[in-house]
């Protein structure tokens, strides 16, 4: 099985996307590779090259749906108040229309529904996932620190890298922890694992609820 990492930027600043490829094979989610800056067109050939291969489960770090008439989504409400009760800031999760976050929740709306249109010889499946839960609600809570403060301080990041291989998240590159979207892109492969593989559970579920919100969200 494939498992790919997408932590997603606006359409404007295709520069912060990244994309982590990982292979799931006996307990161990081994690094691939790693594509920065791309595009939706880029996504698009990586997963359909990926499919051919094998199953893919994508973990994407955007909003995949938004609220009918605005403001939260049940998901954003029940998340905010989960990493709440883990010590961690209330102001990662915001509702998918804010101005900040509506054309990442464009892109995000866009790409998914282009993905389930990809002629795939292995399934493919997505969930959306919040990488910095994902690393809170498993860290250590004496080392939650490093998860408040991974996107400005590259000793924090260079922890949770380390980190991350103690999760099983193995061969990763020295440069990993150069900036934050990498570490994200692979805490969203984590995540997605969790989400997809029976032996492990993630650490809080919302279950689609189609039509309107067509995809799980975890982390």
């Amino acid at each position: 099985m494939r498992i790919i990492g997408i932590d997603l930027s606006g359409p404007s600043n295709p520069q912060h996307t990244v994309l982590a490829v990982f292979e799931l094979q006996d307990g161990e989610l081994t690094f691939l590779k790693l594509r920065r800056s791309i595009g939706d067109l880029e996504i698009l050939e990586e997963i359909q090259e990926q499919s051919q291969i094998d199953e893919v489960v994508i973990g994407m770090d955007a909003p995949l749906s938004y609220q009918d008439g605005g403001g939260d989504r049940l998901g954003d409400k029940q998340l905010r108040q989960f990493i709440v009760s883990l010590g961690m800031k209330s102001g990662s999760i915001m509702p998918p229309t804010y101005n900040r976050m509506v054309y990442l929740t464009l892109r995000g709306i866009k790409l998914t529904r282009e993905i389930e249109n990809l002629k795939s010889k292995h399934p493919i499946s997505i969930v959306e996932v919040h990488p910095g839960a994902v690393i809170g609600s498993r860290i250590l809570s004496k080392d939650l620190a490093y998860v408040l403060t991974y996107k400005q301080d590259m000793s924090s990041r260079s922890f949770i890298k380390n980190w991350l291989g103690e999760q099983h998240v193995t061969q990763l590159p020295a440069f990993i922890d150069e900036e934050s979207h990498m570490i994200d892109a692979c805490a969203a492969a984590l995540g997605a694992w969790h989400w997809k593989d029976s032996s492990h559970q993630p650490k809080w579920l919302l279950p689609a609820n189609p039509p309107l919100h067509p995809y799980d969200f975890c982390c």
